[in-house]
């Protein structure tokens, strides 16, 4: 196979391309792009063209493409998921072309081909769960309006596909971008929002992930006894978890998670010795293979204990998050 990739016989496919690129320290156009390989298209100009038509996606009145079955949409969340795994350990700007690009292919199949009813709401999932994870690639990336925007995209999606679980987390994810970037009051209550959405019914880690952030952002907006309810509003959520299933994309949501958000809005409010014994427990349980997961957690604890060098795990944690 690495033969046929350096004779030029056949190019890998994502994400072998992206994982190349970072190992020989160069980019897609240098490693693969050949002169008749037409440039890559800019974030901004596939959302220019996904929103053309305004946020709501309608299929082609004229779709005169091939019929879809269920295995179209079973592939679709698959390579959402692979793309979800790889945020883990890479970075946002070193995802986001890829990510665009799957968005991109993913809307244009769904608006050009023909399918079931029960076919199309599996595609519209796909569609919104993918642009989760592309406007979260695009929000650690830095490109915020972008990302904005892919999440309203997806918002538009789990809504036509009746599925309030999704919505509410893509409705979180946008509340948490405003909530480190934005206006803070905006933030309450796009997380308000996410709550609302996902109570009572939606699995247990879809609750408390939509009160987690819901207690962020009152804690940036300088409600400390909101956000203290929040929390406990989380806790209460995630100990309703009893074997029941929940979408994918919530793999990540556990106690330890909401301990560190707990962790961190301690910090904010200035009470870190609150935050020191559970930071303490939730690190030394974390997967040390996620640096880059470890750093991102760390980034906003560190910063208020580094000249007392009192933060959980002192230096050594530190080089193993850098």
């Amino acid at each position: 196979m690495i033969k046929d990739w350096e004779a030029g016989r056949h190019q890998p496919k994502d994400p072998y391309r992206l994982l190349l690129c970072r190992v020989f320290d160069a980019s897609e156009a240098e490693l693969f792009q050949t002169p008749q390989d037409a440039p890559a298209t800019s974030p901004d100009e596939v959302l220019a063209r996904l929103l053309g038509d305004g946020e709501r996606l309608t299929p082609h009145a004229s779709r005169g493409g091939r019929r879809l079955g269920k295995s179209t949409a079973v592939d679709l969340s698959a390579r959402v998921h692979g793309l979800r795994l790889a945020d883990d350990v890479i970075a946002g700007k070193d995802l986001i072309r890829l990510a665009f690009r799957e968005l991109d292919t993913a809307v244009r199949l769904y608006r050009g081909s023909s399918f079931t009813a029960e076919t199309g709401r599996a595609l519209l999932v796909g569609i919104g769960e993918l642009a989760q994870i592309t406007g979260w690639i695009a929000s650690d990336a830095g490109a915020h309006e972008q990302a904005a925007r892919t999440y309203r995209l997806g918002i538009g999606a789990a809504r036509e596909a009746g599925d309030r679980t999704l919505e509410s987390n893509l409705i979180g994810s946008l509340a948490y971008q405003v909530t480190n970037s934005g206006d803070p009051g905006e933030a309450v209550e796009l997380a308000q929002a996410s709550v609302s959405v996902a109570e009572p019914h939606a699995p247990a880690q879809a609750r408390a992930l939509a009160w987690d952030r819901l207690a962020w952002a009152q804690t940036r907006a300088g409600n400390a006894q909101e956000a203290m309810r929040a929390l406990g509003e989380a806790e209460a959520a995630i100990g309703e978890r009893n074997g029941e299933a929940a979408p994918g994309y919530l793999y990540w949501v556990d106690a330890g998670e909401l301990q560190v958000m707990e962790a961190r809005v301690y910090t904010e409010l200035r009470r870190p010795l609150r935050a020191v014994p559970l930071l303490r427990d939730v690190l030394g349980r974390y997967d040390p293979t996620h640096t880059r997961e470890l750093a991102l957690l760390l980034k906003p604890v560190q910063a208020p204990w580094a000249p007392r060098a009192s933060w959980p795990g002192g230096r050594s944690q530190g080089r193993r998050s850098s």
